[in-house]
């Protein structure tokens, strides 16, 4: 397949890896020209996936006009922020065929809306997959077995991507459920910034099992909202998610959420992790969300207070524990 990349970080270095390896004919869009030096010069991104060497030809650009024409998939791997001023850009320039994947996972502040939607509003034409799943790019990068999940509306469409996307090394299944895998993929962002919390503040394994317990039961409560099923919190992007996330040192979240239960600001620690920190905005979102719907969320409600209102993690976890008694499973599973 001819396929254009926009997102030269960590995961769409790995993803263009991994492509042009397979024998793709790969357009790798790099906003950064240093970047595009570094790679052409090495071989590798030595910025943000040293190590991972491209084995075979590939076409680097900074003007991503140049790499439109003709394609037959357009892969988006920015942050959530940037998602909407990347397809407004390459609107009317690709045709209605061209399937759209996306490697982002969030949830846009101001609108509301998950990047399925925010395509579909901007390319209402064009097939959509999301492809998410417990994936480090430090790994895949690597050559390290990793199984993900595509999503789409369309089956067929997910199939494709499903069979031209699979390697001995990166295997794919697929899930028509595109809300719940949409929201698995951002929302675990935001139990990971708690579980990194957890570590900073010196808690134990105890309350980390715990908060990523209740953690997957929150995020599929806000996801079941909006019409997802409630199997797909169950499988590789809730759970399987959930868990790389909360407990590798590769992930962004965890860190971020390691360096502000050890007293530094949100914005401290997003620059000293030096890439996005999705999570942080993500739970913007889903707290946003959770009022419109109506759906509690302790810990991201807890998460929100400390990040946007200053408040004292101890005292956050203090009133989490301290909350008035329940049951452990509420009725919206069985209604």
């Amino acid at each position: 397949m001819k396929i254009t990349l926009c997102g030269g970080g960590s995961w769409g270095t790995a993803i263009a890896r991994l492509l042009s390896n397979k024998g793709h004919e790969l357009n790798f869009y790099i906003r950064n020209k240093e970047v595009i030096e570094d790679v052409r010069k090495n071989k590798e991104n030595t910025k943000y996936l040293p190590g991972a060497k491209f084995e075979k030809e590939i076409n680097l650009t900074n003007n991503l006009d140049s790499v439109l024409e003709d394609i037959d998939v357009f892969i988006i791997a920015v942050p959530t922020s940037s998602i909407r001023e990347v397809l407004t850009s390459i609107k009317g320039k690709i045709s209605k065929e061209v399937i759209i994947v996306n490697l982002s996972k969030g949830i846009e502040v101001e609108s509301l809306d998950r990047i399925s939607e925010i395509s579909s509003e901007i390319l209402k034409d064009n097939p959509f997959v999301a492809l998410s799943g417990p994936s480090h790019a430090e790994e895949v990068g690597k050559d390290i077995p990793t199984t993900l999940v595509a999503s789409s509306e369309n089956l067929k469409v997910a199939q494709t991507i499903q069979h031209e996307f699979s390697t001995p090394i990166f295997r794919i299944y697929t899930n028509p459920d595109l809300v719940g895998v949409e929201m698995g993929g951002a929302l675990k962002n935001i139990i990971a910034l708690a579980a990194g919390m957890n570590d900073g503040l010196a808690y134990g394994d105890n309350s980390k099992a715990a908060l990523m317990t209740r953690g997957i039961y929150e995020m599929s409560k806000l996801g079941i909202s909006l019409g997802a099923n409630p199997h797909t919190f169950n499988g590789l992007s809730g759970i399987g998610d959930l868990i790389v996330t909360c407990t590798s040192m590769h992930s962004r979240n965890r860190r971020a959420g390691i360096l502000i239960g050890e007293g530094k600001s949100m914005e401290e620690a997003c620059n000293e992790v030096g890439q996005v920190v999705e999570g942080v905005k993500t739970v913007k979102s889903a707290y946003k969300l959770a009022k419109l719907k109506n759906i509690e969320m302790p810990i991201t409600n807890a998460l929100y207070k400390v990040l946007y209102e200053g408040y004292d993690p101890n005292k956050a976890v203090y009133e989490l524990m301290t909350r008035e008694n329940k049951d452990e499973i509420e009725q919206i599973f069985f209604e």
